[in-house]
């Protein structure tokens, strides 16, 4: 029975955390600003080609192939160099919806106390949200990375608000 009442409640939370993912305005999300940045520790994303992100990443579950209509393409296809801003604030906005999930997580332990609660509250927050978490660092300087070089070729950065070192400038 405990069981079931963490199954419910982890799947209404990542319901309402999918929502409210979709709901948010992107323009809140600023990813060369705390928490988003990279962090020293990182080295701009190399620390996790030790985990070999490269081979993994796309076995997993994606949200935009499950939910095309809902979700823009996380592909660097066609006209992609106008959608690089959009595709960078949505992984800050993925990082902070699965570091919500494994908080929002947590209470499954009051709902299954002892081990088994702590064995589901383990496989949610390390198969289910932390390999996204660690996808979204790893990605995120790649594509700063790439749009910065674009940015300097066809001046993108001043159309979307960005000034040549990528820092947002509100107004601009």
């Amino acid at each position: 029975m405990e069981f079931w009442k963490c199954f419910i409640y982890l799947a209404i939370t990542g319901a309402a955390g999918f929502l409210l993912g979709r709901l948010l305005p992107k323009e809140w999300f600023h990813w060369d600003q705390l928490p988003f940045q990279s962090l020293p520790f990182e080295r701009d994303g190399e620390l996790y080609e030790a985990l070999h992100m490269r081979r993994w990443q796309n076995l997993m579950p994606d949200m935009s192939r499950i939910f095309p209509g809902l979700m823009p393409p996380k592909n660097l296809t066609g006209q992609y160099c106008q959608r690089l801003p959009r595709m960078l604030q949505e992984t800050c906005v993925a990082e902070m919806t699965h570091s919500l999930l494994c908080i929002t997580g947590l209470y499954v332990l009051k709902l299954w106390r002892g081990i088994g609660g702590v064995i589901v509250y383990l496989l949610y927050a390390g198969l289910m949200n932390l390999p996204y978490i660690i996808i979204q660092r790893y990605n995120r300087p790649r594509l700063r990375r790439l749009y910065h070089r674009l940015a300097q070729n066809e001046g993108v950065a001043r159309n979307a608000g960005y000034d040549s070192d990528l820092q947002y400038r509100p107004g601009t």
